[in-house]
């Protein structure tokens, strides 16, 4: 079992003119639209306990105004909590003064940004190997390390272009590149895709889960798009109003949602293209004749177009050559039905 790389514990965000002031409140129990109407301060963030795992992808989303971004703010401190506790790689930084920040920006964490961020007068090298260069580190030792990480991203033979000469999936990939090339153990990406085209969101997408197969980085990944999150996360926090609603793994969600807003908010996503047969399948019974086999990891909708549409049978699952369980086709047709509202 893998440890925490960050744990929130208790962290509370109020903005305003007196937030220790309006704490008082809403630890008596005041909501969000209480304390901004009759205090004037905004709830940003309310008791979040949030573990993120080495060498995982934690996803958090929500709507506009959920908290999300303020939320991965807090976690390099370019925004300080009201209350509560960050802890990274086991040390509380809320207790980090100015130069112990600087060296974990610089040396734990990268960031890759909506919008790119990058200095439009660097060539493409120039910004990839940002950080060393800040950090002070020799050009020999840093720059065929941001050549090889430009060619992992597809941009061999751009190292001299610069921002300008570049479309918007090319820059991302600059700034997917720049990250690897800090060497950062933990990669926070706020909204990183949302910027891009379909198609090419999608590439990036496959491409972040490709090189996460190689480097096990600890990844905090903002995002507003169920599908996004139901892609990429080996976690996922669902926030609303500053406040988490669910987390745990997708699947898991999908099939319990804990709470009416999630039943809504996951209430149009495509399920067989997203639920995997692990998450439905049941102990093999040591019956025989059944109907074929399929792989643990498929998706139900390959499930659906391997067996011809059929919606009965039992098919054996396997994982790596072996028998791990069996999936009724009854059971995968109710587990496309979605969850009701309460009341409903």
């Amino acid at each position: 079992m893998s440890e925490p790389m960050i744990s929130i514990r208790n962290l509370y965000k109020v903005f305003g003119g007196n937030p220790q002031g309006a704490m008082e409140l809403v630890r008596q129990g005041m909501g969000k639209e209480e304390l901004q109407a009759t205090n004037g301060h905004v709830l940003g963030l309310k008791n979040i306990n949030v573990d993120l795992m080495e060498g995982e992808i934690t996803v958090i989303m929500g709507l506009s105004g959920s908290g999300k971004s303020t939320l991965v703010r807090h976690i390099n401190r370019l925004i300080d909590p009201t209350d509560g506790q960050l802890l990274v790689q086991g040390q509380n930084v809320m207790d980090y003064d100015e130069d112990q920040l600087r060296d974990v920006r610089r040396k734990v964490m990268s960031m890759v940004f909506q919008h790119f961020a990058l200095l439009p007068h660097r060539t493409v090298l120039q910004n990839t190997a940002l950080a060393p260069v800040v950090r002070g580190e020799d050009k020999s030792a840093y720059e065929p390390e941001a050549k090889k990480w430009l060619e992992r991203v597809g941009l061999a033979g751009y190292e001299e272009s610069y921002p300008h000469q570049l479309s918007g999936g090319m820059k991302q990939r600059v700034g997917i590149a720049r990250a690897l090339t800090s060497n950062a153990p933990i990669m926070l990406m706020d909204e990183a895709f949302s910027a891009l085209d379909p198609l090419i969101r999608t590439d990036m997408q496959d491409l972040l889960l490709e090189l996460q197969v190689e480097l096990n980085k600890t990844i905090v990944f903002i995002s507003h798009d169920l599908d996004e999150a139901l892609k990429l996360a080996d976690h996922l926090v669902i926030l609303k109003d500053g406040e988490v609603v669910q987390q745990g793994e997708p699947q898991h969600i999908l099939l319990n949602p804990e709470d009416d807003y999630i039943v809504d908010f996951i209430s149009d996503i495509n399920r067989a293209r997203v639920l995997r047969v692990r998450s439905i399948m049941e102990p093999l019974s040591g019956e025989s004749g059944h109907a074929g086999e399929i792989q643990r990891e498929d998706t139900l909708e390959q499930v659906i177009a391997q067996t011809g549409g059929e919606s009965s049978g039992t098919y054996l699952v396997k994982h790596e050559g072996e028998p791990v369980g069996e999936l009724k086709m009854s059971t995968l047709v109710r587990s496309l039905v979605p969850q009701k509202r309460s009341g409903q």
